[in-house]
């Protein structure tokens, strides 16, 4: 490989890393939402893997029955923190064409995956 062609990689390369870390800030801006209990319980995540909010309707509380509103919660988080991963994973993938490029692992390590 020629040291021009070489150069040219780099360059792109560095474009690229760029280019993810602008995208990445971003992500951090975006939220996504998830419901469980058929709406009762709402979690709304963000890009950098954070719970924003969490709303729960009054009338899925029942102090008889506390297990089952954990369990809604969990859901919810779980469900809206894959939604957040899934983004950021759609984000990456855009800029990098599909490529998996090592050490990237799509950026869901973000999120402790």
């Amino acid at each position: 490989m020629s040291k021009k062609m070489l150069g040219d990689l780099m360059r792109q390369a560095q474009k690229l890393q760029e280019e993810m870390m602008r995208a990445q800030e971003e992500a951090k801006k975006k939220t996504v939402e998830a419901t469980s209990g058929g709406g009762m319980v709402a979690v709304v995540a963000s890009g950098a893997g954070e719970v924003v909010s969490i709303r729960i309707e009054k009338d899925v509380v029942n102090p008889e029955d506390v297990e089952m509103l954990q369990d809604l919660v969990l859901a919810a988080v779980n469900e809206a923190l894959r939604r957040g991963r899934d983004l950021v994973n759609e984000d990456m993938s855009r800029l990098t064409g599909g490529l998996q490029i090592p050490g990237m692992g799509g950026l869901g390590n973000m999120f402790g995956k």
